[in-house]
């Protein structure tokens, strides 16, 4: 597992309210994420935290930025980019916070909080841009490019009906 995660806190243990920030780089594979769906087999992800002692633990605060790449939900096209995460976490000798992080022979391993971060903030299912306009669904056009001359998608029978319901232009008014 990732040795270059675990960091000592013994020295900021002793001195509550004392501060050290960090810069680590971990590859994905020392994080055991496996995904080249997403991710770059020789990613790294870069991280910068700043710790502070707690009476009985520690906080950390700070980012994480990985690269990575998919395809376009949309239109199809392959698209990426850095993923930046923010990590606010709390670590403590005696777990009494259900959502910290225990402290473990002084030594605060940070690879369990990366990993998820990575793993859960970088998009499944990405857009190459937010108003991507997709593809045409008769000519297969992607319309962020061009436009088609294809008629819009064929009106479904069964919803019809539903129509009727609908005001016309100049009529905003609840029958």
């Amino acid at each position: 597992m990732a040795n270059s995660l675990r960091v000592n806190a013994a020295e900021l243990l002793r001195r509550p309210g004392s501060q050290k920030s960090y810069e680590l780089q971990p590859t994905l594979d020392e994080l055991d994420v496996h995904d080249p769906s997403r991710f770059a087999d020789d990613a790294v992800v870069d991280v910068s935290l700043h710790l502070e002692a707690l009476t009985d633990g520690i906080v950390i605060d700070g980012e994480l930025r990985v690269p990575w790449h998919g395809v376009c939900r949309r239109c199809l096209v392959p698209t990426g980019g850095v993923q930046v995460s923010e990590v606010h976490e709390l670590y403590q000798l005696v777990v009494t916070d259900p959502e910290a992080f225990e402290i473990v022979g002084d030594q605060v391993d940070l690879a369990d909080v990366v990993r998820e971060l990575v793993l859960l903030d970088v998009p499944t299912t990405p857009l190459c841009r937010p108003d991507c306009a997709g593809l045409c669904l008769t000519c297969g056009a992607n319309l962020n490019d061009e436009q088609c001359d294809c008629a819009g998608p064929p009106v479904d029978p069964r919803w019809a009906a539903l129509d009727l319901l609908k005001p016309s232009d100049g009529d905003h008014s609840p029958n």
